[in-house]
């Protein structure tokens, strides 16, 4: 880890494959001087959403101009259902119609389903471009823009279409998460928290404690928070990047997550961070019922989720024609599934999460229609 002028840097050690997570403020703005330094850049693509266009395209594109990097600009829809093949074509023939070449390097400006798309796309055009992740939400700055998992959804479930692609560059500027509505940064900052309860206690008696200033919008949390994540991942990908060990700790509470964003169609109905949150308390309350977790640390983890805003039970979103068995069966489609049983990660406590595909299958039912009935 460095800092120097006011920026912090971060290193994922992935050899010739290695780049540097830049956390700071005003890097949208000054986003051009720091590609340039990458090397000569021909050309820029940048995509990005309806929504974060609003507020940071104008912004980004002064900076290339600025920096004397020709660029275009490609406009998404908001939200999940972006993240689908119809949606990954467009993209990628609107790339082509603008006659990209293998020296252009696209920028995703946005949250975690323009990353996703995005890196999907450089991923495949030409067979592979360099991109760079300008993360805008909390969920992107500390999860998604890191670690190169890219993707998109496919009826069947949660980023089944995919590659590992890793970016050039990830510039992380904590003042963009100032235009981010409530329900967003809370979705984002569950996947904060993951980081906690998956490995670091410490982490998570200082969001305990300071938690809720960071919600509040104090600005050196935030930045802590979005430093002490990415630095936990940046270690675990460097580890482990095809998530083939202990990479899969990263996804705590996503495979009950995942689920319930497949139950709800991938719609606004849940977001990501919302769904993670329920199925990190899911999760507790799974090793608790295997006598793996004391229940203290389950109801001390729900506790903290539930007093910043998230939702931490099935009834918040449950329809009528949800069940145990039905949401049972979403989690066979998820992509870490071994042996045609889902794969959990589980909790011997705060910071002590580990990796399980040996869960009976009636349990987990039981718990989901437990949690049903409230």
């Amino acid at each position: 880890m460095d800092a120097r002028d006011g920026i912090d840097t971060l290193r994922v050690d992935l050899g010739l494959r290695g780049y540097d997570i830049l956390i700071g403020e005003d890097l949208v703005a000054t986003a051009g001087n720091h590609i340039r330094a990458l090397a000569a850049q021909t050309r820029i693509a940048v995509v990005t959403d309806e929504n974060v266009a609003q507020h940071w395209l104008p912004t980004l594109e002064n900076g290339l101009t600025q920096a004397g990097i020709a660029h275009d600009s490609i406009v998404l829809p908001a939200g999940e259902h972006t993240k689908d093949l119809a949606h990954l074509e467009d993209l990628t023939n609107r790339l082509l119609d603008a006659r990209i070449e293998r020296a252009t390097t696209l920028i995703a400006l946005g949250g975690g389903v323009v990353g996703d798309i995005t890196g999907f796309a450089a991923a495949i055009l030409l067979r592979g471009l360099d991109f760079i992740h300008i993360p805008t939400t909390l969920l992107a700055q500390v999860d998604s823009s890191v670690g190169g998992k890219t993707g998109v959804n496919t009826r069947h479930g949660k980023n089944l279409l995919g590659a590992f692609h890793q970016p050039r560059l990830v510039l992380a500027d904590v003042g963009t998460l100032e235009t981010l509505d409530r329900r967003h940064f809370l979705a984002g900052y569950a996947e904060t928290v993951k980081y906690a309860l998956l490995g670091d206690p410490q982490f998570f008696s200082w969001l305990e404690t300071k938690g809720a200033d960071l919600c509040a919008g104090e600005r050196e949390a935030r930045r802590h928070a979005v430093l002490t994540s990415c630095s936990a991942k940046a270690a675990i990908v460097a580890e482990d990047e095809r998530e083939l060990g202990r990479r899969q700790l990263l996804n705590l509470g996503h495979t009950f997550g995942h689920a319930l964003e497949a139950q709800t169609g991938f719609t606004d109905a849940v977001l990501h961070g919302e769904a993670v949150a329920i199925g990190m308390v899911l999760a507790f309350d799974l090793s608790v019922r295997l006598g793996l977790c004391p229940p203290d640390d389950a109801e001390r983890a729900r506790r903290h989720l539930a007093e910043r805003g998230l939702p931490v039970t099935l009834n918040d979103l449950a329809g009528p024609e949800w069940t145990g068995d039905a949401l049972f069966t979403q989690m066979l489609h998820d992509k870490k599934a071994s042996g045609g049983q889902p794969t959990f990660v589980l909790v011997r406590g705060i910071g002590q999460a580990f990796t399980t595909s040996e869960v009976e299958a009636e349990t987990v039912r039981t718990l989901l229609d437990d949690a049903l009935k409230g």
